[in-house]
């Protein structure tokens, strides 16, 4: 990464001497950017935005006023351990979001992939791990140690409890308090959340098929309308599908859920 032309730092920005801004990247007036952090070509920073370190934002994003990017976190384990924040590519980063840094006790790291929409006033609390091509809603919340699949779609306000996961190409509704783990592909709504079939129309916009949103429908009534443990069910579309690449991440989310699935 070439580290040269700060042209784009606004006179009223406060730019640390040893962040590393590459080309092209801008700082709007009153923001601040600390020591440690290090920002891709063409990302641009509006005003009033606070970025602090160990940080490490990747290419062409933009993140808007008053956001607060690689804050301590608030756990009351942290002790001032140099954790850190990951963010890729081409994020869009809304108004007053708040991202915080990892810890020791987990990774040490709050990782945010790339493409993702992360709308005003959203929470990604430390340790999280954001994918890619994901939407934030509006004031979702993310509890520590949470996970986010790609193509997932949290609406607005939605709640999700610490050490969760979110599986790809899953969808909450807005207002969802999500206590356990949303499998790939599952709706989910309600206080707390349950099951609502299989995110047809979002799949539908991502290219699936008839096909495989029938196999998909085929497998959740596996999982939701058999009766049968989330360990039976495992057992059971291992046998149907074995190694298909469709059905893998469906059974990924069960395996991995150690708060169990949504009911």
């Amino acid at each position: 990464m070439a580290m040269r032309d700060w042209s784009g730092v606004h006179p009223q920005a406060i730019v640390h001497p040893s962040a590393k801004l590459a080309d092209n990247v801008t700082v709007g007036p009153w923001s601040y950017v600390g020591p440690g952090v290090e920002i891709g070509e063409g990302t641009e920073i509006l005003s009033h935005v606070v970025i602090k370190g160990p940080t490490v934002i990747g290419r062409n994003n933009r993140i808007f006023q008053f956001s607060s990017i690689g804050e301590e976190c608030q756990d009351k384990k942290y002790a001032g351990e140099p954790t850190t924040l990951i963010i890729g590519d081409n994020n869009v980063i809304r108004e007053n979001c708040t991202i915080h840094r990892g810890t020791v006790q987990d990774r040490g790291e709050t990782a945010i992939g790339s493409n993702n929409l992360l709308m005003a006033y959203v929470h990604v609390a430390h340790d999280c791990t954001v994918g890619n091509n994901t939407i934030l809603a509006n004031c979702a919340t993310l509890a520590g140690h949470v996970s986010v699949g790609d193509w997932a779609i949290l609406g607005g306000g939605t709640m999700v409890h610490q050490f969760c996961n979110i599986g790809p190409h899953s969808m909450s509704a807005g207002g969802s308090i999500v206590l356990k783990d949303i499998p790939a592909y599952v709706m989910a709504s309600g206080q707390s959340a349950s099951p609502h079939g299989i995110n047809v129309e979002g799949l539908k916009r991502r290219g699936f098929s008839k096909d495989d949103l029938l196999t998909l429908r085929r497998a959740y009534k596996v999982i939701y309308r058999q009766g049968l443990t989330t360990e039976q069910a495992i057992e059971q579309l291992a046998a149907d599908y074995g190694d298909a690449a469709l059905v893998a991440p469906l059974l990924d989310s069960l395996r991995r859920a150690t708060r169990g699935i949504i009911r």
